[in-house]
């Protein structure tokens, strides 16, 4: 930091030598070329490489992967053998050799001033970790509508990488834009965790005394789930995995997390006691589905999408705090 002649304290950003950029990659045929053309598309000025650590994918992944890297040497191939997201991105870490590791998912798209940008950002901040929305868009119609439901507090509650908000502090952010030492201070990713890394990375980057940063300049494209089956399947594992941290990291809960599991408990004992007592029960099931009704048609835009969005909303819900009550301790041993 510098001061000006009137005393006031400017930040002084200075560009770093290098970013390494990391992908855990399994089965993305259909994505892996165009992420990468569009990290390789990239406005930012230093040098940079791509490492792609390679699952043991049963489509053309590694094909298409080996083309790239035909075509850019930028491009790196690691071995991946169990094919587990942290695993991935902790043997890209390790061979990455630049200061600054920029995490990107196989099927994202970041526009084209996201590093320069990710890498000011964390410059003038003094974060160890900044990312930014990760902003769903759907292309199918129920695919529009899931994306609705996850910018909306009311289908993901009230974080800010989710609906946006303003740049500061934060507990966790998507994927992430981290200091390389920071990363490796704390051991990387942690291996045993098959969801949730990056809010458990996040909180022992915080327990180190570093600070993870959101701006909401930085957006990220993600591709909703195309189905009920596998949007129900993803939230299970997210409200299974985030159980887990919740476990073994204190002070990590928060209402957010605990109205999903509260609303099945409670619309599910609500049926449960008005059938088999009296109506009067029914009434807190009633209560859910009228707002379930509200938020649907403050969030849809049109008629299609209000009657999609209570039951994408009720799939999201439901099998969140599914996943959380049934989580188990087993998934991640205690040490």
């Amino acid at each position: 930091m510098n001061t000006d002649e009137s005393g006031n304290t400017e930040i002084t950003s200075h560009l770093p030598s290098g970013v390494s950029v990391i992908l855990p990659v399994l089965n993305e045929e259909f994505y892996l070329a165009h992420t990468v053309n569009a990290i390789l598309s990239q406005d930012y000025a230093g040098p940079m490489e791509v490492i792609l650590a390679i699952g043991p994918s049963k489509d053309r992944t590694q094909v298409i992967a080996e083309e790239l890297r035909a075509h850019d040497p930028r491009v790196v191939l690691v071995s991946s053998p169990s094919g587990r997201t942290a695993a991935g991105l902790n043997l890209a870490t390790k061979q990455s050799k630049y200061p600054v590791i920029v995490r990107v998912d196989g099927h994202a798209e970041i526009p084209e001033n996201y590093i320069s940008l990710a890498v000011e950002i964390l410059n003038q901040s003094g974060a160890v970790n900044v990312g930014g929305v990760m902003g769903a868009v759907g292309v199918t119609k129920f695919e529009k509508a899931v994306a609705r439901a996850m910018r909306s507090p009311f289908g993901v509650g009230a974080s800010r990488f989710h609906t946006g908000g303003k740049a500061g502090s934060v507990d966790t952010v998507y994927l992430g834009i981290f200091l390389r030492s920071a990363l490796v201070s704390v051991g990387g990713f942690d291996e045993r965790f098959t969801r949730a890394q990056d809010w458990e990375l996040n909180f022992r980057l915080r327990q180190a005394g570093g600070v993870v940063y959101f701006d909401p300049r930085l957006h990220v494209t993600y591709r909703p789930r195309p189905t009920f089956k596998a949007l129900a399947k993803q939230y299970f594992e997210y409200g299974r995995w985030r159980h887990v941290v919740i476990r073994r990291h204190q002070g990590t809960v928060n209402l957010r997390y605990l109205a999903p599991p509260v609303a099945l408990l409670g619309t599910v004992g609500s049926l449960i006691l008005g059938s088999f007592f009296s109506p009067f029960w029914f009434i807190p099931a009633a209560i859910y589905v009228a707002f379930l009704t509200v938020a649907s048609i403050a969030i849809g835009r049109n008629f299609g999408e209000y009657l999609r969005l209570p039951w994408i909303l009720l799939t999201m819900h439901m099998s969140w705090g599914a996943g959380y009550l049934t989580s188990s301790r087993s998934l991640v041993p205690e040490e």
